[in-house]
């Protein structure tokens, strides 16, 4: 049985335990207790969520745990000498390590991370990249694993990097079956991109969603304004006015940041050549798709998808 330590700290969210229930239906799945889940921290008793809930803790000890995760906290003073001091032992006596949403800033306060690629909340990361210049900080990631240290992006990305944990230990459909019973996806790739293209767009009428869920399923298409229009009801005219009204954007870029999503989940989720992207992506050609994963990303597509290869084979 393997023993999952979870560290919560004062001010914790309670999101964050979200990421247990991986464990406690992956129990479920294979018939018998698998995980041996812990709630921690440095004294043990009572711990105060964000939200006024709290929850009982069994102190560290010298216990050993398989994995130990870290949840992060917004309360100054939460994170203690006695957390890092714990902490920075952690990879002597567990098989991996991990962190979920801000907890990466502990990890990297226990040098856990000098050296490592890792991730957190996009609006924390560039924070975490100036306190801690030696950790690599990708801030579009969903979930990073460099060696025995696995850290994720905010709030749910916690879910997707427990269900990778599963995959790793228990295997695909075990792990699969476990993200059925929770209601999400089997799990997003690790170097999926925290954005949505159609969540940073939210578009206010009805009309310019139902251009972009046309557009969506139609990537491989030209898709002209005069079609995105029609799908609008609106005139060509009317339909660019308003979409940049509600959007910010243009259609062309609009549907260039649609596509650039679509072209990176399929290099993650595929081996389908760079050719065979570009064009189910609706990029014409790789060379086209090359330019604007640059304007995107600020790297190539093979550089992205040698990355995403890394993570699946750490």
């Amino acid at each position: 049985m393997q023993r999952i330590g979870f560290i919560v700290l004062p001010g914790f969210q309670m999101m964050s335990l979200a990421t247990l229930s991986v464990f406690e239906l992956a129990n479920w799945e294979m018939g018998k207790p698998v995980y041996d889940v812990h709630l921690l921290s440095e004294t043990g008793g009572s711990i105060r969520s964000s939200i006024g809930i709290s929850v009982a803790t069994e102190p560290f000890y010298d216990t050993n745990f398989d994995t130990l995760i870290v949840g992060g906290s917004a309360v100054v003073g939460s994170l203690t000498p006695g957390v890092i001091k714990f902490l920075r032992h952690a990879l002597e006596r567990s098989r991996r390590v991990a962190s979920t949403c801000v907890g990466a800033f502990v990890l990297a306060e226990a040098g856990l991370l000098d050296g490592r690629r890792a991730t957190t909340h996009w609006y924390r990361a560039r924070d975490l990249q100036a306190r801690f210049p030696k950790v690599k900080v990708e801030e579009d990631r969903i979930f990073i694993v460099d060696g025995p240290v696995w850290t994720s992006a905010g709030m749910t990305a916690g879910i997707d990097l427990a269900l990778a944990m599963v995959e790793t230990d228990l295997g695909m459909e075990i792990a699969r079956s476990v993200a059925k019973k929770l209601v999400v996806y089997h799990r997003r790739a690790g170097g999926q991109s925290q954005f949505s293209a159609l969540l940073e767009l939210e578009p206010k009428s009805d009309r310019i969603q139902s251009a972009l869920a046309y557009a969506k399923h139609n990537l491989d298409k030209p898709l002209t304004v005069e079609q995105l229009a029609e799908a609008a009801h609106l005139s060509p005219r009317q339909f660019s006015r308003a979409f940049r009204a509600e959007t910010g954007q243009s259609p062309a870029k609009a549907v260039e940041n649609l596509r650039v999503e679509a072209a990176r989940l399929m290099m993650e989720q595929s081996r389908h050549p760079i050719d065979v992207v570009a064009r189910e992506t609706g990029f014409a050609d790789r060379e086209r798709m090359r330019r604007a994963f640059l304007r995107a990303f600020g790297q190539p597509p093979q550089v992205i998808r040698r990355n995403g290869r890394a993570e699946i084979a750490a």
